[in-house]
């Protein structure tokens, strides 16, 4: 098993139509009853997650919980814009890594943000970086 292959064993998974429907859920802030709208993931993207989870844990020599401090370093704000138009040809696995965290990290702040990231075929293009970096050995 290669070292990232925890995470990219999901280039051929994580396709648009894995992810999830809008549905409405009852919110109770303020005492007063509302309903807002969350993102109800598939199991293979919540088993993504979950990967990264393990993969994190199980490397802490690349400091992914920096998933910030990295993408900055590279010069690549951690907003949606500035992380789609990355070009990730020249980035190595821990910068690819940050993106990764970094969209599953903003899904916290802004339900569906990590969704947008795998519609527009993002996530599977870092993926396929960190998938060229691992067979290369670096």
């Amino acid at each position: 098993m290669s070292r990232f292959e925890i995470l990219t064993k999901y280039i051929n998974i994580l396709q648009p139509e894995i992810k999830g429907p809008m549905i409405l859920v009852d919110d109770y802030g303020n005492n007063e009853q509302q309903q807002r709208p969350i993102v109800k993931y598939s199991d293979e993207l919540r088993n993504f997650i979950h990967d990264a989870y393990v993969l994190e844990e199980n490397n802490k020599d690349l400091e992914l919980g920096n998933y910030r401090d990295i993408l900055i370093d590279n010069g690549i704000e951690w907003n949606t814009e500035a992380m789609k138009s990355v070009d990730v040809e020249n980035l190595n696995m821990q910068c690819v890594l940050a993106l990764i965290f970094g969209a599953i990290r903003a899904d916290r702040f802004f339900e569906g943000a990590l969704n947008d990231f795998i519609e527009g075929g993002y996530v599977v293009k870092w993926l396929n970086r960190l998938n060229v970096i691992d067979q290369s050995g670096g």
